[in-house]
């Protein structure tokens, strides 16, 4: 596998660069599916749809895998998972995605850019359990797309982590030197260019559905849906650095108004443990604490 030590010109060189690589899954991923092999007269496909939906890396290569194959016939985008193996089939499906390079041996030898790329993955399936739960809360039309722009919304990140180990340990140790440094400047320190550029113009090299760009575009953020996954993943990133963050109030208080439940209700739908409850209700409220 090609790695980048040194950083690219463009986000069209990092596109070119990726989009020519294997992209490896979780291991996990690929025991689970193999298991399924002997068993596709029972299997359904949601059992399937589950594996992948644990795996960001294993969700692109299904999407990305049915855009390049597309039929002529297709008149719509597939969006999500499910649809994804309705369409293949179970038989194919497993056929298709057998013998898939996993994560663990690609970066063997990179163990401090394995947990990285670990840590992140964590972090997107956080982001789109968050993100599928307020989806249900807000009454959104199609929540298996909110819940799958969610946990894409990290790719860059992550592949970054996989192809380019070196650069992903100078943008993470310039953070840890400087919590408040914004990954955006980070991102264009060290590769020229930021994620967001690169995810961008990844997910149209991929030819992934239009939706998926529009979920993904900061620059669509008063929609209702886009700031379901901005959010959910906002949120993620903060709460990993623990409940004391000083961006989550603010990201509390906008998870309020996108899903609009009272203060209380919110902070219970999100878990927050009972030591830091009072930090988060509004200054004016005589309301009791949760307990």
């Amino acid at each position: 596998m090609t790695m980048l030590d040194t950083p690219l010109p463009s986000a069209e060189a990092y596109v070119a660069f990726l989009t020519s690589q294997d992209i490896p899954v979780l291991r996990r991923t690929e025991r689970e599916l193999d298991a399924l092999r002997s068993e596709t007269e029972s299997v359904n496909g949601k059992r399937i749809a589950a594996i992948v939906l644990a795996d960001p890396l294993m969700t692109l290569k299904v999407l990305a895998y049915l855009q390049a194959n597309r039929r002529e016939s297709q008149n719509h985008d597939i969006t999500t998972v499910d649809r994804a193996i309705m369409m293949m089939g179970i038989a194919p499906f497993l056929d298709t995605f057998a013998g898939m390079p996993t994560l663990e041996d690609r970066l063997a030898a990179h163990p401090k850019a394995l947990l990285g790329v670990l840590q992140v993955i964590t972090r997107a399936r956080r982001a789109a359990h968050y993100a599928r739960d307020w989806a249900i809360a807000r009454h959104d039309l199609d929540v298996d797309e909110i819940t799958v722009a969610a946990l894409l919304y990290e790719t860059s990140e992550i592949l970054c982590w996989i192809f380019a180990p070196q650069l992903a340990l100078r943008i993470q140790n310039m953070q840890q030197r400087d919590p408040r440094l914004r990954s955006e400047i980070a991102q264009r320190t060290i590769l020229g260019v930021t994620g967001r550029a690169i995810q961008l113009a990844l997910v149209r090299a991929w030819k992934l559905p239009e939706l998926l760009v529009m979920l993904q575009d900061e620059n669509t953020q008063d929609n209702p849906r886009v700031r379901n996954v901005l959010l959910a993943n906002r949120f993620t990133r903060h709460v990993a650095r623990g409940w004391d963050d000083p961006a989550l109030p603010d990201d509390i208080a906008d998870i309020e108004k996108l899903i609009r439940f009272g203060r209380e209700q919110v902070l219970k739908r999100l878990a927050v443990p009972a030591a830091y409850v009072e930090r988060f209700l509004p200054d004016d409220s005589s309301d009791p604490l949760i307990e």
